[in-house]
């Protein structure tokens, strides 16, 4: 094991390597010259990752001990950046259980540093439930015997944020809306940019430093200044925001989940956050990692880099990343004669007179902006069902439009397994009592052109599974009949435009 004081290359692991924040800190570790473990319930989910390759995957659940004392064997320094964001009920005791056995763990395996992502928060205020337990978090790891940098952040900008999504789709959508009075709210936020400059940095702190450290960007603004700052950047009118006293978190994030892509659960903890004032009260981290030397990246910039990416379809990691809470992760079962239960099928072929790419281009694309070629007021109700239901529903849509990555999310889809220009497996992540998957293959003979086959297959939860099935049965030869019919027209098109050319 190495000393992080004097060694430039260290040995990290890192949690939370599915979501926005972990996603984004490998590849900026490696760049630094660290040797990276990545810990992972699923390293499956990470296989289509660029890094892959250059970090050791090691599947571990932070929250069992004796896979994390594998997992943190020899390691320098170790990130922690799980929380249960938006994961319903007993969040905080899964927290507050999976901390503490990550700090004791950490300290028996003689880790020297933990580096901890967590809230901004006012001291001496009543902080709401996700807040309170962020800051537990970081009480419990610095309390670990291990030395700890606890970073405290409050809106992090960048393409893919659950906040910047959030204060992106409300100022698109809403040229005037009625908000909560929390919009006139001081709020320091921060680049992602910058919030992985300081990630980085603390791996090198001094062995004796052991606290807290706030950490923002150079303005104070409030939510107000920040919707009509973005309507700037992205060339949009001045909005006409008028502030309500009536409105409760609660309500808040009822109608953030209907606007926005960010669903009600997980848009009420970022929404109860913003009844704080989150201003840093220092700025002590330069003393270790010094600004750059054009200094934090301002407001408008931040957004401005992160329209860019959206625009590029360059968007690294969303916070779609992570999975959704309660979601199903079950693979599709393999086995013909599988012993679990009732395996329900609707299995689909049809010959398409064009060319294989061209089947398989539509088949990548499939979700999003474009939909799912068939019935779409059916794709839209039942996606509409699933927000009420507190699912994600049709509106997180997709990171890339135009190719898919092992454990992207599709509206409520999963991409579960992807074979280039075979297959594409999705697994549903919608409220269902079951567990639901959607298989598409190219099969191509060479001859007489490729077969585009459909499989969805369904394993129900008891009888009301069951009753589940035979209800939407009737309309599967509209959906998925439609579905397949309309995604063999598309490459048919596509090849008869090519052949034009």
């Amino acid at each position: 094991m190495t000393d992080p004081r004097t060694d430039p290359s260290l040995t990290v692991a890192v949690t939370g390597v599915t979501g926005y924040v972990g996603g984004r800190l490998v590849p900026e570790l490696l760049a630094a010259g660290h040797r990276v473990r990545a810990l992972a319930r699923n390293p499956g989910r990470l296989r289509d990752r660029p890094w892959f390759d250059d970090v050791d995957v090691v599947r571990c659940d932070v929250g069992e001990a004796e896979e994390l004392r594998a997992a943190l064997e020899g390691v320098d320094v170790a990130y922690y950046l799980v929380h249960s964001l938006g994961s319903g009920r007993r969040f905080e005791a899964r927290d507050r259980r999976t901390a503490l056995t990550f700090a004791q763990v950490a300290r028996e395996c003689g880790v020297k540093r933990i580096v901890y992502l967590g809230g901004l928060y006012p001291e001496g205020e009543a902080l709401s439930p996700h807040l309170e337990s962020r800051k537990e978090v970081g009480e419990i790891l610095l309390a670990s015997g291990v030395p700890t940098a606890v970073l405290r952040a409050a809106v992090i900008l960048g393409s893919g944020s659950a906040s910047f999504e959030m204060m992106r789709y409300l100022t698109e959508r809403l040229p005037a809306m009625t908000t909560p009075r929390w919009v006139e709210n001081r709020i320091q936020p921060i680049a992602i940019r910058d919030v992985l400059r300081y990630l980085v940095g603390a791996a090198h702190l001094p062995a004796d430093v052991s606290r807290s450290f706030d950490i923002g960007g150079p303005e104070v603004l409030t939510y107000r200044d920040m919707m009509q700052r973005y309507a700037r950047a992205a060339g949009l009118p001045r909005r006409i925001i008028v502030a309500v006293p009536v409105l409760s978190p609660r309500l808040s994030s009822l109608w953030v989940g209907l606007v926005t892509p960010v669903p009600s659960g997980l848009a009420r903890p970022l929404v109860e956050s913003l009844v704080h004032e989150v201003v840093c009260d220092e700025h002590d981290i330069t003393r270790y990692v010094p600004d750059p030397p054009g200094g934090l990246l301002s407001f408008d910039d931040a957004v401005r880099l992160a329209l860019a990416r959206i625009q590029d379809a360059d968007v690294v990691t969303r916070w779609s990343s992570a999975s959704v809470a309660g979601a199903p992760s079950d693979p599709l079962p393999t086995d013909p004669d599988w012993a679990g239960g009732s395996l329900y099928v609707d299995e689909r072929t049809t010959p398409v007179r064009a060319r294989a790419e061209d089947l398989w281009s539509v088949l990548e694309s499939v979700g999003g902006e474009r939909g799912w070629y068939s019935w779409a007021l059916a794709w839209r109700v039942r996606g509409l069902l699933d927000r009420l239901s507190g699912g994600p529903g049709l509106r997180r849509g997709r990171r890339d439009p135009q190719r898919l990555a092992v454990d992207d999310a599709v509206d409520f889809w999963r991409v579960e397994e992807i074979e280039r220009g075979r297959l594409l497996r999705l697994r549903a992540e919608m409220r269902l009592p079951g567990l639901a998957w959607l298989e598409l293959r190219v099969e191509d003979d060479g001859a007489s052109g490729p077969v585009f086959s459909q499989r969805a297959v369904f394993h129900p939860h008891g009888l009301i599974g069951q009753l589940y099935w035979w209800s939407v049965a009737p309309f599967h030869g509209v959906v998925f009949g439609g579905m397949q019919r309309g995604i063999a027209e598309e490459a048919e098109r596509r090849s008869a435009a090519r052949r034009v050319v």
